[in-house]
């Protein structure tokens, strides 16, 4: 009789193992957080953005490494192709998101997660009393993203629509966003067509002129995790991140839209 208890111990330690170990995988047991490190290539525009959006999922994943490598989005393109090492790609545009499809470098359908709009950038207290695109003709030397990358191809829409030529003479080109708003900030150009986002980052070394709706163009935002990724796990759980609410708050506060 004194025994008893102890059978009827053992009998419920070995029945709590049982429905444990025959418990469908992922019911109780909390997903493993990622390991290891991935590098991300983004557009230069995405800097401030995606910076912060690292630290966030750093800190809700501390085992995992993210590396940022920030850039125009052709170049980027012109590196992963070369062999370069990236886990990531968020591109400017669709057109460059399509050429590492088209090459077998991404095999996944990408994922539009924000969209942009262009803007132009004059010096602090808008000297030269720029108020539309139309006043770029006239002003001297302005300052426009290269001819391939996807802010000057924006920027070109831009002035197509507005049916404003300005001459070869006075265009200086950036390799990319940041470079080309640089030019007006530190007194190279008077004036700029780039990324709102970039000239909210850029805060009081600029001062913004809206480009009309009607003169606008809309820049598209896709991201996808490259083939040839040495930490799939982790690239496709960062992507999540950028595209959950946590990732998008942070994005709208940087001045993206949603996609």
């Amino acid at each position: 009789m004194r025994r008893r208890p102890v059978l009827l111990l053992v009998a419920l330690v070995v029945a709590v193992a049982t429905a444990f170990a025959a418990a469908p995988a992922g019911a109780s047991r909390p997903a493993a957080k990622p390991s290891g490190s991935i590098t991300v290539s983004a557009a230069a525009s995405l800097t401030e953005a995606f910076t912060a959006i690292g630290e966030k999922f750093r800190k809700r994943n501390p085992k995992a490494t993210v590396t940022f490598n920030f850039g125009s989005s052709s170049s980027l393109v012109t590196q992963i192709q070369g062999g370069a090492p990236a886990d990531v790609y968020a591109s400017a545009d669709l057109t460059n998101m399509d050429k590492l499809v088209a090459g077998g470098q991404v095999t996944t359908t990408p994922t539009p997660f924000a969209r942009n709009e262009m803007q132009i950038a004059v010096k602090p207290g808008n000297p030269m009393k720029v108020t539309s695109v139309a006043n770029l003709a006239t002003i001297g030397t302005v300052s426009l993203c290269g001819t391939t990358v996807p802010c000057g191809v924006y920027a070109a829409s831009v002035l197509k629509k507005a049916t404003v030529t300005i001459p070869e003479s006075s265009i200086t080109r950036g390799v990319d966003a940041k470079a080309t708003i640089a030019a007006v900030a530190q007194g190279d150009a008077n004036a700029a067509i780039v990324y709102v986002t970039d000239v909210m980052a850029a805060g009081t070394t600029v001062a913004p002129v809206v480009i009309p709706a009607e003169q606008n163009v809309i820049a598209v935002y896709p991201i996808a995790p490259i083939a040839a990724s040495t930490n799939p796990k982790l690239a496709r759980r960062f992507i999540a991140y950028v595209v959950s609410p946590a990732g998008q708050k942070i994005l709208a506060k940087y001045g993206f839209l949603a996609a």
